[in-house]
């Protein structure tokens, strides 16, 4: 059996939903062989970490998947690399806003995912449903899990897969932002369910062309 630990973000920015948690609420695999657990992560930048760490303590998951919100973004995202460095143009949950902080003083310059996500993207595509590659994770709590989750990895859970996936607002967070992009949430959590269906299946990723020129 396949352990995939699945997070995503409480409410942040002023906003009263988080589709990347909300989606998950949703998430339903019919599959034996894959156990999914979900965790709501604080958008606060190391207790988020914090949190992350004890979960896959607790759980020992064979992948993790964080999640998170990306207003203005057309698809879901899958990050490539997760930085070391905090730029918080806006305050956490807690009212802190780090500015050009590192997360881990140990820490590599930057760590990048291990699930798949050039064949991730082709699945979601090929399933209807818009997807790329993202090569920036932000500054924000977003990149800092990214990036804790991958120094735990190295550090601490060297036999983890795991990455970090982006989604757009849902509907009802546009309608007061004139030509904002969003995304049901039917679609979102469907999104989850094939990236946890092909992270499950797929030892190795594909190679094509998944950059960008600017």
């Amino acid at each position: 059996m396949v352990k995939i630990l699945l997070t995503g973000f409480d409410p942040f920015g002023g906003e009263g939903i988080n589709p990347s948690y909300e989606a998950i609420k949703k998430v339903t695999i019919n599959n034996s062989s894959i156990k999914v657990i979900k965790k709501e992560i604080p958008t606060v930048f190391k207790k988020a970490i914090e949190v992350l760490d004890e979960t896959i303590e607790m759980e020992k998951p064979d992948i993790v998947i964080c999640t998170g919100q990306a207003g203005g973004r057309f698809d879901i995202s899958l990050e490539r690399i997760g930085i070391n460095i905090i730029d918080a143009r806006i305050p956490d949950n807690d009212g802190d806003q780090p500015i050009d902080e590192k997360i881990f003083e140990d820490g590599q310059e930057a760590y990048f995912s291990t699930i798949p996500i050039k064949a991730i993207v082709k699945s979601l595509r090929e399933n209807g449903i818009p997807a790329s590659v993202s090569n920036t994770a932000g500054t924000f709590v977003c990149n800092c899990i990214l990036y804790g989750l991958m120094y735990l990895i190295d550090k601490k859970y060297p036999t983890i897969k795991g990455g970090f996936v982006h989604v757009p607002f849902l509907p009802e967070q546009v309608i007061e932002r004139v030509n904002a992009p969003s995304m049901s949430l039917e679609n979102i959590a469907r999104g989850f369910e094939i990236i946890i269906e092909t992270v499950s299946t797929t030892e190795h990723d594909i190679k094509e062309i998944g950059g960008t020129i600017s």
